[in-house]
């Protein structure tokens, strides 16, 4: 039950606990299917409305600057597999969450990642329709897996840099991969291809889910969006949600009154806070384990332990490398270079390959790989390892401050992430000892042996693909592993790229274990936070069934990222649209409404 003195503002059909892409595309098609529907989005971010920061993509690094609001910087506990480091992952603090913010790198899951998960109504073939219902794919026609009319445009975006060419050129020739035009065609994998974007190709703008769902809809005076709001917990009424109470976030709104609300919920509450706000919600709403309830003072509802738990995410590695002045990169467009105002629509990742180890490679990596390669990956011959992509601006793995860079030289950056980790972490809540609430956040990072096994080969495969390509100048020192010296890996500038058929590097066991040093003080992550409310069995740790419903309560739905039982081997902005999809049709369903 709600506090006697925090005031009811209203009642809607549909409350929903958070703004994001998931959110966004469930409210904003279940208002098409029936306007008649009140429906309320409580976001602690701020509207993205036709903000240039969200709408233009060569403006979406602005989005992680340090003082950005515009996403939140989950800190993590220091780890001893990171060498003592807390990282920090970011997540979408916005109307439309991730999707206006992310580097609309265009990938999709093999559809043997859905039917892995073993659930009811979400295998691969129920969802297939979904993804192309969702899409509206302008890179090429007839396209059986693609979507032609949907509301999310995917396109080559503006300008390719000129680094892709020498990419596809090398993966092809030294690395003897093929090369296909679509590799996301929910099976194609170990082939090199251009990297699609969610970019429309006439505007030019992002094609996110605020915008093609929700914003979209200004018309229909039942839905509605309120930034500024975070959400504190959930209120039941004998264990069946009523409504949502929430304060204005000190965030977006620092001069604003911080006492709680309360909105009431006549048909449906649905948390859709991601992968840290979902779980957390959960437990402040006395749903979880006893013991982090209860070490919180929160009295316990619902004893689910699997709330929070099972969080999952992939492993970013990035290296820069010099690049000739001549080459056409993204770093221009921060010079103000004329020449490059076509490439506004652009992400400046133009290529890329979803890796798998050939027989060779194999062999060449450490056995400490071997048995998650033959438990996984060696009979699914869909499923990769990693993805290897150029970046046509400068990265750095360490965070440099960008003003440390010369301002003047050219740059690229190979970019790979592991896709499906051993390692898993959690999300919860805790507390201060001044009473104060915090996150209590284990990424779990390399906490497998395995894990780090995939990085390092990475590292020394992107290494030998990038010292081939025609732009190439050597490696950035500062921002590599540091060998030791008369090492044959030590890294130094240079006049050109070494022929194709030149020797690679060899490394010794010293080499490795820098290497080694190197990743666990610069893995980052792509942000592909999920699975800390997982549709699982409630036995085997799950909190929301096939239909979403959270475990012990009714009128209680969890619809984003975190419901996803395991990894998904893709870019996770394609799985959230599908997830918001599938679950605006079950809430159809569940309200008798027609969404054909």
């Amino acid at each position: 039950m709600s506090r006697p003195t925090t005031p009811i503002l209203s009642e809607f059909d549909i409350v929903f606990a958070g703004g994001g892409t998931t959110a966004c595309v469930v409210a904003g098609r279940l208002a098409a299917y029936d306007p008649s529907l009140r429906i309320l989005i409580l976001e602690a971010g701020q509207h993205t409305l036709n903000k240039p920061i969200h709408v233009q993509p060569s403006q979406a690094l602005l989005n992680l600057a340090p003082t950005s609001t515009t996403v939140t910087f989950n800190i993590g506990n220091p780890s001893p597999h990171l060498n003592g480091r807390a990282p920090i992952v970011s997540s979408g603090r916005c109307v439309g969450g991730g999707s206006c913010v992310n580097f609309m790198v265009y990938t999709r899951a093999p559809a043997s990642d859905y039917d892995d998960w073993g659930v009811d109504g979400w295998e691969s073939e129920n969802l297939i329709p979904l993804m192309k219902k969702l899409e509206k794919y302008e890179v090429q026609p007839d396209c059986p897996t693609h979507g032609y009319d949907g509301p999310i445009k995917v396109s080559s975006g503006g300008r390719r840099a000129g680094i892709f060419n020498e990419f596809i050129q090398v993966g092809t020739t030294y690395h003897k991969r093929h090369y296909a035009e679509d590799t996301e065609d929910l099976e194609t994998c170990n082939t090199y291809s251009p990297s699609q974007k969610y970019i429309d190709g006439t505007t030019g703008r992002r094609s996110d889910a605020a915008h093609h769902y929700v914003y979209n809809q200004a018309h229909n005076p039942n839905l509605h969006v309120w930034d500024g709001k975070r959400v504190k917990r959930i209120i039941f009424e004998d264990k069946r949600a009523v409504g949502v109470e929430f304060t204005s976030d000190p965030v977006s709104c620092p001069d604003a009154n911080q006492s709680s609300s309360i909105v009431r919920a006549s048909k449906l509450v649905v948390v859709s806070a991601g992968a840290f706000g979902s779980p957390t919600i959960l437990e402040r709403s006395g749903i979880g384990a006893g013991a982090i309830l209860k070490r919180c003072g929160i009295e316990q509802l619902v004893n689910l332990p699997g709330v929070g738990e099972n969080y999952r995410d992939h492993y970013l590695v990035l290296v820069p490398y010099l690049a000739a002045d001549e080459i056409i990169t993204t770093e221009a467009l921060s010079r103000g270079n004329s020449i490059l105002q076509e490439s506004l629509a652009q992400n400046g990742i133009d290529s890329k390959i979803k890796w798998r180890p050939d027989d060779e490679e194999l062999k060449a990596m450490s056995p400490a790989f071997q048995p998650r390669w033959k438990e996984f990956f060696q009979d699914r011959p869909d499923k990769a390892v990693a993805v290897f992509s150029p970046f046509a601006q400068y990265f750095s793995p360490l965070s440099r401050p960008r003003s440390s860079i010369p301002p003047t030289r050219n740059y690229t950056t190979a970019c790979y992430y592991t896709l499906y980790p051993v390692s898993a972490g959690s999300v919860h809540i805790n507390v201060t000892e001044d009473g104060k609430e915090r996150m209590d956040f284990n990424t779990g990072f390399l906490d497998d042996p395995s894990d780090i096994v995939p990085l390092n080969f990475g590292y020394k495969k992107t290494r030998e693909i990038f010292r081939r390509m025609a732009s190439y100048r050597g490696e950035v020192p500062a921002d590599h592993p540091d060998f030791p010296e008369g090492s044959a890996a030590v890294c130094r500038e240079a006049f050109g790229p070494v022929e194709l058929d030149a020797p690679d590097i060899i490394y010794t066991a010293e080499d490795d274990e820098v290497i080694d040093r190197f990743l666990r003080d610069t893995v980052q992550t792509p942000s592909h936070s999920l699975g800390t409310c997982a549709m699982k069995p409630e036995a085997d740790h799950g909190v929301v069934d096939a239909r979403l419903n959270v475990y012990g309560v009714s009128n209680l739905k969890v619809a984003d990222l975190s419901i996803s039982p395991l990894n998904v081997g893709a870019n996770t902005y394609s799985t959230a649209l599908l997830i918001g999809e599938r679950a605006a049709m079950i809430i159809a369903e569940d309200l008798g409404i027609n969404c054909i």
